[in-house]
Formats: C-alpha cells, structure tokens, sequence
C-alpha cells in the first residue's frame, strides 16, 4: 500500500523504537529511514507508479570526528523546509559540533527561535539592530567566531541578496562580513528555482565559491506541485559539511586499491547455490577506511545485505569467476586487499532449472570443480599490486594456517581471524584479527570492525610508505 504521509509519532511506541534503531544503525534520521521502507514497499506494487529514488548517503565511519567540535553558525531562513533543520541540528550535536542560530523573520513563522534554542542549547540570533546583541558590533562576531556558516534552508531571496551584496537583515550582513566557509542549501518551489533571475544569482555564487547542496527533485509541500527544488536530506547536508571541513591528512591520496568483501554465490540452480558465511561488514569498512585516508577504492563485492559505503566505487558481482575476472580487469593498482570469503568449489554444471524432488528418487549428486584461487593470481600477477593484503578465517590452528597462506599465495599480510561459531565474529560488529607478515605476528585486541578498518588502513599507508622509499 502507498503512503503519502506517516506522522511517526503517532506510530506504536515499539515501532517507534524499532525505527529509532534502524535509522541510527544507517545513519538517516527517523523521518529519512520512513521515507525509504516507504519507497521499498511502493517498488515491490507494479500497480504503483514508482517513486523517485531517495539518495540519502550513508555517512563514513570515520568522518564524523570532521564536526567534533566545530563551531557550526547556522542561519535558517523562511519556508516551511525550515522545520528540517531541527534535525539537522540535533545530527550535527550528535557529532559533536556547536550550533549557533541565526533567523530570519519569515524563519519564525515557520519554526520558533524557542524550539531552535531548546536544540542548539544556544542564544538563538533574530535581530540586526538588537541593544544586546550588537552592542560588541554582535554581527562581525557572528561571522568571525565560526568554522563554517551552513544556510539550510536558504530561499530565493536570501540566495538574490547574497549575490548582490545586500545587507538588510542580520542574516544578509553576517554573510557579506564573513571570511568563513558557506555552504547553503536551497528550497523552494520549482519554478522559483528555475526562474533565469534565480539562476543567474546561482552562476554568481558559485563563481564566489560559495558552496551548494541541493536542492533535490521531488513533491513539493504545495498541493500539486513536482520538481526540482526540495531541501537536500539532512545526512547529505552533513556529509557535504565534512567534505568541506576535512583536512586531515589523507596518506593514500593518490593510491589506488581493490577490496574485495562478502561472499560469493555458485549457482546450483537458478535458486540454490553454495556460499560461505559473509556479512561483508569488514571488507565494506576497509573499503571505507583505504578511501577516508585518500584512496581511490574499487570494492569487488558478493551479495550483501549492507549498504555500500562512502566514497567508494562498487562492483557488484556474485561468483568467484566474475570476482576474478574484476580484479584483473582493475590492475594495476597500488593496494589490493583481498577480504571476500570466496566459496572454495562451484557445481561443474549449473542447472538451467529449479531441480525439483521427486518421490522414489534418490538425492541428487553433483560434480565440483575448484574455484580460482583469487589471492593467489593477484600475488603471482605480472601486474601484482605494490602491496596485496590477504584475509584467513580460521577454526583451528590460526597463525600455521595463515602462516602458510602467506607464503603460498604472494602476500605481503594476511590478517587472521578465528572464526569458530563462539566468537561471534561471523555477523558480529567486532572482530580480533592477528597480523601474520614475514617479520612476525601483531595480535591486536577486540576491536569493531570499523576500528580493525581503519588501524589496517593506517598499518597499509605506514608499509606502502616504506615500499616506496
């Protein structure tokens, strides 16, 4: 069934809970995670027209440290979009960032500075000419005393007063007296935005180097009305701010590597197939840390239940075979990080049909042959990566099976795991790996996956480095 509109808190509290959960585990607000199962359930109707596909990024692990305590000045200015900045709010305090607000006048009939205040936890800023605020010239402050200035949402306009440097308002002025990052996020009808007056004062911003996000296509809140000009998801506001923001070092900037993650699928008939157990949740986060510390990254992945992560460009493939074949198809590169928990054997000939049971027969027997060993002809290639990376998970007799791995397969690393069914690891969020190289084995403590990620990724720059050199 197709729903227009859901008011979440009338929901029952238990699902209300269960959505709180599954919108903090993908990074979206609650509204964003709704928005999604919503479009799901319209994309299995084909009585339904499709919706448009909702495009709210999954933040990487590791860039929310970007905001932690940043000071963030944020002006809202009018159109009812501005009630979505009270959770953009409450994400950027999740990540640490100080929130300081400016509002407009036609701001405050939309949301009052009262709920801004509560969620900032800060004076909320409305007037130019204020005998309190401006008696330390409060507007040159304002635009000073910031990291970065976000206008989520901003209108036509503000947009229009901007590109001709008026400054009527406290809003208007803070933005012509700032020496700060801007990045602004438009809302507004569609014919407004595509308006020539509207995009010629877009060409003169950006020209400026003020920043963009959005707007984005969709329904808009009048009646009717379809298009381009909704305000940009709150998460994709977020990961625009830390594009901006971030200048940590970034070692692999220039380096490009190949991950491989999850498992592989070998067909023994068009609906049963033989596969290992892999959440890929490690090999997505390696994928994610190679590209936080720079990477171009290509992640060769097998059939996961994850979303992809950000940053990086993936490939979706299901058999050994076709991971293979990728991989090959990708070197040279620099780094290769062969994590995939690739099924050993595939059925000799796949059946074209669904092998149905029938009474009296015996049951059917089939013919395996080995797979490639994918490891293997990444580390003996000709065009072998300056650093491949290999991956054992293990029941018994961890560091001798890895040991050997190491030796057999060309690989610089392996990093071993036990995975027997006790440590939880096979689906789990954490992971104990050992580092077994060829001057020794570093046991690392239990980590989170994301945490083992980007140790690993920091461990690859360090020995890249000395490649080099």
């Amino acid at each position: 069934m197709h729903v227009a509109s859901l008011t979440i808190r009338n929901l029952d509290e238990d699902i209300k809970q269960n959505l709180r959960e599954r919108a903090a585990q993908n990074g979206h607000s609650m509204e964003e995670e709704m928005r999604l199962i919503l479009a799901s359930l319209d994309q299995q109707d084909t009585s339904l027209p499709k919706p448009a596909s909702v495009d709210v990024p999954r933040l990487n692990p590791f860039s929310s440290e970007v905001l932690d305590g940043k000071q963030i000045l944020l002006i809202i200015s009018g159109g009812i979009a501005a009630y979505k900045t009270l959770d953009l709010i409450r994400r950027l305090r999740e990540r640490g960032a100080k929130v300081r607000p400016i509002m407009t006048q036609s701001a405050q009939e939309f949301i009052t500075p009262l709920s801004v205040g509560a969620l900032t936890a800060d004076h909320v800023y409305t007037e130019l000419f204020s005998r309190e605020d401006e008696q330390d010239v409060g507007h040159i402050r304002l635009a000073r005393e910031c990291d970065m200035i976000v206008v989520a949402p901003i209108t036509a306009n503000l947009m229009a007063k901007m590109a001709h440097g008026r400054a009527d308002d406290l809003a208007s002025t803070v933005l012509l007296a700032t020496d700060k990052p801007v990045l602004i996020a438009p809302a507004m009808n569609p014919h407004m935005w595509h308006n020539k007056a509207t995009q010629r004062n877009v060409k003169t911003l950006r020209e400026d180097g003020i920043h963009f996000i959005g707007p984005e296509a969709g329904e808009m809140a009048e009646s009717g009305e379809a298009g381009k000009g909704r305000l940009s998801e709150t998460m994709s506001i977020i990961a625009k701010m830390i594009d901006i923001l971030d200048d940590r070092p970034k070692p692999l900037l220039g380096k490009t590597a190949i991950v491989t993650s999850g498992p592989t699928h070998e067909p023994i008939d068009p609906v049963r197939y033989i596969a290992n157990r892999s959440s890929g949740k490690q090999g997505h986060a390696i994928a994610a840390a190679l590209a936080e510390l720079g990477a171009s990254v290509k992640l060769i992945s097998g059939p996961v239940n994850i979303p992809d992560p950000v940053g990086v460009d993936v490939i979706k493939i299901e058999r050994a075979e076709e991971m293979l074949d990728t991989a090959l198809q990708l070197l040279p590169c620099d780094i290769a990080v062969m994590v995939a928990a690739v099924a050993d054997w595939r059925v000799a000939g796949a059946a074209g049909e669904k092998i149905k049971k029938k009474k009296g027969q015996s049951v059917p027997t089939f013919d395996l042959v080995e797979n490639p060993d994918i490891l293997k002809t990444v580390g003996h290639h000709a065009k072998r990566p300056a650093l491949v990376v290999g991956f054992a998970a293990e029941t018994q007799n961890l560091i001798d099976n890895a040991t050997a791995k190491l030796k057999r397969k060309g690989a610089d690393m392996i990093v071993a795991n036990d995975v027997s069914p006790e440590t939880g690891i096979m689906g789990g969020d954490r992971n104990r790996v050992r580092i077994v190289g060829h001057d020794g084995v570093d046991a690392w403590p239990d980590l989170s996956k994301d945490d083992v990620a980007m140790r690993l990724g920091k461990l690859i720059s360090q020995k890249l480095a000395e490649i080099v050199v």
